[in-house]
């Protein structure tokens, strides 16, 4: 799993390169990337909120629209990091700066979904996006209070990228699906308010899966700094 996501990652950077020289040419710095990045994330967060202020429940066309948004801020916050170590301009504030915006950027992103999920009434949904935000946040916390007890903490699944890719890849996706499913489409579940599937489902599925799994990498990181922990007093 490592080296496949190693190997992915490989890839991309010789795919962003020629736009890396393209910045360090321009004089553009990580920081204004990871700036942008924000900004565009904010971006992705209006357009979830106009989706609930101005499409009806079954319009899922705005999903699709938020989600290309949350994938395109999600390059940025690869770009910054490969854009300081390829011009040798890392350092401690850079790197402080963007974990602090990436939370940012996070938050925002949510603030977008659960307004759009509890406008359109999709309360059950919007219960696991609170929960996919707590869980991101946490898997963020563990590791840095981690590291500031002097333990490397990078294990787990839901990391950001992962979460970034599987929230704006099923929101996309569910906006490029929603003519082919249709507006009402529904499998009906044990109750009229909770059904199996429907149209929506394509986004919010995906979505309860990053719910689970980053909040059980956060519990991950908690038992492995207890274990860490551990052996150094027993040394």
């Amino acid at each position: 799993m490592y080296a496949l996501k190693s190997a992915g990652q490989q890839l991309i950077y010789k795919l962003i390169n020629p736009f890396i020289n393209l910045l360090i040419a321009l004089k553009i710095t990580p920081n204004m990337i990871t700036t942008t990045g924000l900004v565009l994330n904010i971006g992705a967060a209006g357009i979830f909120i106009y989706g609930a202020e101005a499409s009806h429940r079954g319009d899922l066309s705005i999903v699709g629209w938020g989600g290309a948004m949350i994938l395109f801020a999600g390059v940025f916050d690869m770009i910054d990091g490969r854009l300081a170590r390829v011009s040798n301009t890392s350092s401690k504030f850079g790197a402080f700066y963007d974990s602090v915006l990436d939370r940012y950027s996070e938050m925002f992103m949510f603030l977008g979904i659960c307004y759009y999920l509890v406008a359109h009434h999709y309360l059950f949904s919007s219960f696991f996006a609170f929960l996919a935000l707590i869980g991101s946040s946490m898997v963020s916390y563990t590791r840095a209070r981690a590291e500031g007890l002097n333990i490397k903490c990078e294990i787990g699944w839901m990391q950001r990228p992962e979460r970034i890719v599987i929230i704006g890849g099923s929101a996309l996706l569910c906006g490029l699906l929603a003519p082919v499913f249709g507006a009402d489409f529904r499998i009906d579940g044990p109750s009229e308010r909770i059904p199996w599937f429907e149209s929506i489902s394509v986004f919010t599925i995906p979505l309860a899966i990053v719910a689970i799994l980053s909040n059980f990498t956060a519990i991950q990181r908690i038992e492995y700094t207890q274990k860490e922990l551990s052996k150094n007093e027993t040394k």
